[in-house]
């Protein structure tokens, strides 16, 4: 066979030898130690509260223990260690903002040179960015401080299965070095920016902040989880990547905080099921948009029901990404986005806001029509509906002017399998608008002479909308 053969080849040629392979970390643990620090913090913490007797009243113990306390209500000073890199010759140091969090002072500990004794400096907090658990430090020293670069993420030496080295301070055991190799790329633990590199090395309590290098001593990413059931390491590390912290590092040190674009619409992913709901959509992709406030998407054109494909050139997989993309774009920037809207392709140009001062003003709550029109419940698609009124308002505490309640769901039905529930409200079929029982059986009817098995539905829960794909069999 052939090609069997080939392949083999070509696999053969890719594998290391065993001359290829690291026989020793050593000579790269010596080149970078020096920009790796152990970073301890201060937080004055409350006052105790809740009982505090060991022994009962007026035992000739009481006070031997009570002078063993603080004293009735007196606060305490907690410490915490963690790990940084040095990034600049003038003393910027880079670490999770969890290590730092709330700290009334921060210590740093220099990785101690041959004869030499450690070095303890004072740090100031120059910026912190919670959404990706980075924080940015400085010190002042004399002479220029020896640092590391950030590598390239994405690239080669971060592959799945290359070799990785990680530094820091586990479990405040001072500096120390751990190796094993990337496991997997580009996850996700709870954060809207997360790309985490998962790797094999070990990583425990107080390597938090810590780097994670290549095997050319490029900073690929900031060690900062573990999943663990015990606490300790069972070679499930996280390190959020270069890719990631490069940016939020430039804007720190320039800004102090971040400044992240911001597009201005509430979007949810292209689920298989709404695949065939969607005129001109050959498979689940692209950012769907649900709501657009008064912003930077609204001046756009942007019209809920609009599938985002590209977003300034690059293709848009899913609602993970575009935020990624738009969130790593300078405030400001022109953005050309490919839309899919009712079965055509069409172009739009958006200048993004920022993020962090726009977003919370960008929903603004709905109020109630007082005058709705009050129509009997009616059954479709396995829903029982009624329009919005004041009285279906104030049970379910809506925010929508009109469209159609759902007020019960048959226990069988598609939509009860979608996860609807009783209170939520539909306020698009078809991506037209809604607000009685009649403009639903319209879109159902044009979807059934089209040849559609489903019919798109944006529903609200509370302020938040998403599109849900319901068969038109129930």
């Amino acid at each position: 066979m052939p090609g069997f053969a080939q392949t083999t080849e070509a696999v053969e040629a890719q594998l290391m030898t065993p001359m290829d392979r690291p026989a020793t970390f050593a000579d790269l643990a010596e080149q970078v130690s020096p920009s790796v620090v152990n970073i301890t913090t201060s937080t004055m913490v409350a006052e105790r509260t809740g009982p505090r007797g060991l022994v009962p009243e007026g035992s000739p113990f009481e006070d031997f223990f009570n002078d063993m306390q603080d004293g009735p209500g007196a606060p305490r000073r907690s410490s915490a260690l963690g790990s940084g890199f040095v990034i600049s010759s003038d003393g910027y140091i880079v670490t999770n903002n969890h290590v730092i969090e709330d700290a009334d002072e921060i210590e740093i500990e220099f990785f101690p040179g041959d004869g030499q004794p450690t070095e303890f400096l004072p740090a100031e907090l120059v910026g912190t960015d919670p959404n990706t658990d980075i924080a940015v430090l400085k010190v002042e020293f004399d002479s220029p401080l020896p640092y590391v670069e950030f590598g390239d993420s994405n690239a080669v030496g971060a592959r799945v299965g290359d070799w990785v080295m990680a530094m820091g301070n586990p479990l405040g055991q001072g500096f120390s070095v751990s190796a094993g190799i990337v496991s997997a790329r580009n996850r996700s633990l709870q954060g809207t920016y997360d790309d985490y590199i998962q790797t094999d090395a070990a990583i425990n309590r107080g390597n938090s902040g810590g780097p994670l290098f290549n095997m050319a001593g490029e900073v690929i990413g900031v060690n900062t989880a573990i999943l663990s059931p015990n606490g300790g390491s069972i070679g499930i590390g996280f390190a959020m990547s270069a890719a990631v912290v490069t940016d939020v590092v430039d804007q720190l040190r320039e800004f102090g905080e971040t400044r992240r674009g911001w597009l201005g619409v509430r979007i949810q992913d292209v689920t298989p099921d709404m695949v065939a709901a969607i005129d001109g959509l050959d498979r689940a992709r692209g950012a769907m948009v649900t709501d657009v406030p008064p912003g930077p998407a609204a001046d756009a054109g942007l019209e809920s029901g609009d599938v985002i494909l590209t977003f300034d050139g690059n293709d848009v997989p899913d609602t993970r990404e575009l935020v990624r993309m738009v969130g790593n774009s300078p405030v400001g920037k022109e953005a050309v986005m490919l839309v899919l809207r009712n079965g055509e392709e069409i172009e739009r140009t958006v200048t993004l806001g920022r993020r962090e001062t726009e977003e919370s003003i960008a929903f603004p709550d709905m109020t109630p029509d007082a005058d709705a029109e009050e129509d009997a419940e009616v059954e479709l698609m396995g829903l029982t509906l009624a329009p919005v009124d004041d009285t279906l308002t104030e049970e379910y505490g809506l925010e929508v002017e009109e469209g159609l309640v759902i007020t019960a769901i048959a226990p069988e039905s598609d939509a009860a399998t979608k996860g609807l529930v009783a209170g939520d409200v539909i306020t698009e079929a078809g991506q037209e608008d809604i607000a009685s029982v009649e403009d639903l059986q319209t879109q159902i009817d044009a979807a059934t002479e089209a040849g559609r098995t489903s019919l798109l539905l944006l529903v609200r829960r509370g302020g938040d909308p998403r599109f849900v794909a319901l068969s038109l069999d129930d």
